[in-house]
């Protein structure tokens, strides 16, 4: 189950102290498919919703998938232009990796559909995967570099994180753009895609997927705003920046950070659920 897989990571011991009696966050079990179906569903609306809370709406772009759990050859998606802020359990779209919707009443987006199928199909193991056209995360993609190692939170992606390149940039709807794609993503969390925008990964969650996509775009963010003041900056060495990805930027971590905006969000968005 999900949570073995990350729990017995001796990597997030230190955010597990022995607070006896006390209210820790820990990722659920699952006795049916159904039970984990209902919890990927919903966690899936919930990362939508909190897209539309940090502004990464453009139009009808944008993509958030998550496998489902007993027919993993499938995914769960956001319905053709439904705004991430009305996307709710109701409305979201089953599909296989030829595109075709298995369940619902919606269209899916082509370019959604070229990219996450082709990437799920070349990862059998990768669980979720988000794509949206972002300010800072296009503006820094532009550049067709990656991210310097300034800071605690840049050192999540260290290592972790690749640029796809320019040839890869034009609109989204061919086949072979998808698995340029996909052929770079390899064990890597995020992929800048220059030209086009920010993507991220996980084989865990779609809640952690989700996370470090919020805070891939914030690193670019910081990186444009660096760039812009002329000042060269100090960078983490490579044991830091390492020592930090493995104690704050591992998956759990990801995952129980999406939790304060589930929690959020359940609480003043209700309709989620319908």
């Amino acid at each position: 189950m999900l949570d073995k897989v990350i729990k017995n990571d001796n990597r997030v011991s230190i955010y597990q102290p022995e607070q006896p009696g006390l209210i820790f966050p820990q990722i659920p079990t699952f006795d049916t498919f159904e039970a984990e179906r209902e919890y990927r569903k919903q966690h899936l609306v919930a990362a939508m919703r909190a897209f539309a809370l940090h502004g990464f709406d453009y139009g009808f772009a944008g993509h958030l998938t998550v496998r489902d759990p007993e027919r993993p050859e499938l995914y769960w998606t956001n319905p053709m232009c439904i705004h991430f802020s009305q996307v709710k359990m109701s409305n979201l779209v089953l599909a296989d990796h030829a595109g075709n919707v298995v369940e619902g009443t919606h269209a899916i987006n082509r370019a959604g559909f070229v990219l996450h199928s082709a990437v799920h199909e070349a990862y059998p193991d990768i669980v979720a995967m988000c794509h949206a056209h972002t300010v800072h995360g296009t503006a820094w993609c532009s550049t067709g570099k990656p991210l310097d190692m300034v800071s605690q939170d840049a050192a999540c992606f260290y290592g972790n994180h690749a640029v796809v390149g320019a040839s890869a940039g034009a609109v989204a709807v061919e086949s072979n753009s998808g698995l340029s794609v996909a052929a770079q993503i390899g064990k890597n969390r995020a992929v800048l895609h220059q030209n086009h925008g920010l993507l991220t990964t996980s084989r865990h969650s779609i809640d952690d997927a989700a996370f470090w996509f919020i805070a891939l775009e914030r690193c670019c963010q910081v990186q444009l705003q660096i760039e812009a003041s002329g000042v060269k900056p100090q960078l983490l060495s490579d044991e830091t920046a390492s020592y930090s990805l493995k104690h704050v930027g591992n998956d759990f971590i990801g995952w129980l950070h999406f939790q304060t905006l589930y929690n959020q969000i359940t609480a003043t968005q209700p309709d989620m659920f319908d």
